[in-house]
């Protein structure tokens, strides 16, 4: 049974180890270089509301926070499952808790989230959960490639 509850300082390196690859790093953390440290997510939360973790059992499953724009939007940002718990339901109860979360915490009517072109998974996985395309920005890798972010937009 999957459980929510804040980010704690001994997450970190379990959460750190959730991104298997360059890839799915900078889809969770396009910032970050890979891997992720546990100093590279405590250096972010400063600007981040309600860091949040998926739990089932003992074991931490998921990860999400929310960040504001200069529009003072909000969006998801972060989202990250563990490898061991993809396609099982944990990230549609991550989804499910973030949006509740944002509702009921934070009076947000919509949530924001980007996703990138190349996340074909994320983006159906958005889509299937109600999010609709609304705009579309560019992003850089580390390496210069250019990368379309597709802002998608939920009411709450």
């Amino acid at each position: 049974m999957y459980t929510h509850r804040p980010l704690q300082s001994p997450d970190l390196p379990t959460i750190c180890s959730f991104p298997q690859n360059e890839d799915e790093l900078f889809y969770m953390f396009p910032s970050a270089a890979f891997p992720l440290t546990p100093e590279k997510i405590l250096n972010n939360l400063p600007d981040r509301l309600e860091p949040t973790v998926i739990t089932y059992g003992e074991n931490v499953v998921c990860y999400a926070n929310f960040y504001k724009d200069d529009n003072k939007e909000c969006w998801l940002g972060n989202v990250i499952v563990s490898p061991d718990y993809r396609g099982k339901g944990a990230a549609s109860f991550l989804i499910e808790t973030m949006e509740m979360i944002a509702k009921e915490k934070l009076n947000v009517t919509k949530l924001n989230l980007l996703c990138h072109n190349t996340n074909t998974r994320g983006l159906l996985f958005y889509k299937k959960l109600g999010y609709k395309p609304f705009d579309i920005s560019v992003r850089f890798r580390s390496s210069g490639e250019h990368v379309a972010c597709v802002h998608m937009e939920k009411p709450l």
